[in-house]
């Protein structure tokens, strides 16, 4: 009856101790939720933003543009035949580049 007893509580350890790590693992995989963009028209963007992202990227034009939520802007800046998207603040600084 001991045995019965001493493994009851060894299987229920090793089910919580499972449940802890899958706590920690979620913990740990922080959940990201991709912000959403508004498709705009390029022309719609910020003047300020514009001004910023033409002094780096004054070779580029903007072939899609996007807005979030809170004024980021994800463009699709094509020069010659090569295209890249970025990511920008609403003030038009570089976050980064996807592509």
């Amino acid at each position: 009856m001991k045995k019965l007893l001493y493994l009851s509580m060894l299987f229920l350890s090793l089910g919580l101790f499972a449940s802890f790590e899958s706590i920690k693992a979620l913990k740990n995989d922080s959940f990201i939720q991709e912000k959403e963009y508004k498709k705009i028209a390029p022309e719609e963007v910020k003047k300020e933003a514009l001004i910023n992202i033409k002094a780096k990227y004054g070779d580029y034009q903007i072939v899609e543009a996007g807005v979030a939520a809170d004024g980021e802007y994800k463009l699709v800046l094509k020069k010659d035949n090569a295209s890249i998207t970025a990511l920008f603040t609403a003030n038009g600084e570089l976050i980064k580049i996807l592509q």
